[in-house]
């Protein structure tokens, strides 16, 4: 379905990431599992979840995110609310 010209950039699938955890109010201990954010972006991306798994160390790397239960959840860094919403601004602006 998807050709490779038409699949999201790596920041707009971080975005997205991002984004689906600020709808599913996951700030702090309130977390959401790994898998599932692999599961939910396995029908818009390819490459069988390595590709998003990657971004979310990427994630939690560059301080946005933070891991849980032994790095099986995932959930956002409340001191950079003011980045993660302009992160996701900026790639979902279309949206």
């Amino acid at each position: 379905m998807n050709s490779t010209s038409s699949e999201p950039s790596d920041e707009e699938i971080k975005a997205e990431i991002m984004y689906r955890l600020l709808r599913k109010g996951c700030w702090g201990k309130v977390y959401l599992p790994v898998d599932a954010l692999v599961n939910w972006t396995g029908g818009k991306i390819r490459r069988n979840g390595k590709r998003v798994r990657r971004l979310i160390d990427e994630l939690i790397h560059d301080g946005y995110a933070g891991k849980y239960k032994k790095g099986e959840t995932i959930y956002l860094n409340f001191a950079r609310r003011h980045e993660i919403a302009n992160y996701i601004d900026k790639y979902l602006k279309d949206e």
